[in-house]
């Protein structure tokens, strides 16, 4: 079975630096994008960053945030510096991939890793 196992997240001060980690748990046969994504208490789900075959983010983390993948494609971290409360909210790796060679791409997600920024 295929899980996507997180971790890094905690409480910082703002201004502070945060890394945020999720690796591939299971046998993979190929991964299409990886990305993160953050939800804050009463607010949908937003794309934070994501990598492929071009790199995203979103405006409010550009120049902040990176976003990079080990060589085997099965690891996505996410380096967070300058934080602010605003970015408070719980952070969720995506992976978009085929877990066999029949497969069809879908999305997985991680379990949710709290991020807590205090002013």
């Amino acid at each position: 079975q295929v899980q996507l196992v997180e971790s890094g997240g905690g409480l910082v001060q703002a201004g502070g630096s945060l890394r945020l980690s999720c690796a591939v748990s299971g046998r993979i046969f190929s991964v299409g994008a990886m990305g993160w994504y953050r939800q804050a208490p009463g607010k949908a789900r937003e794309l934070v960053a994501s990598i492929g075959i071009s790199t995203n983010y979103a405006d409010s983390v550009k120049g902040r945030f990176t976003i990079s993948g080990g060589n085997a494609k099965t690891t996505v971290y996410l380096q967070m510096n300058s934080l602010k409360p605003e970015d408070t909210a719980v952070y969720y790796c995506n992976f978009v991939m085929k877990v066999t060679s029949t497969d069809t791409s879908r999305n997985y997600w991680g379990q949710g890793t709290q991020v807590t920024v205090s002013s």
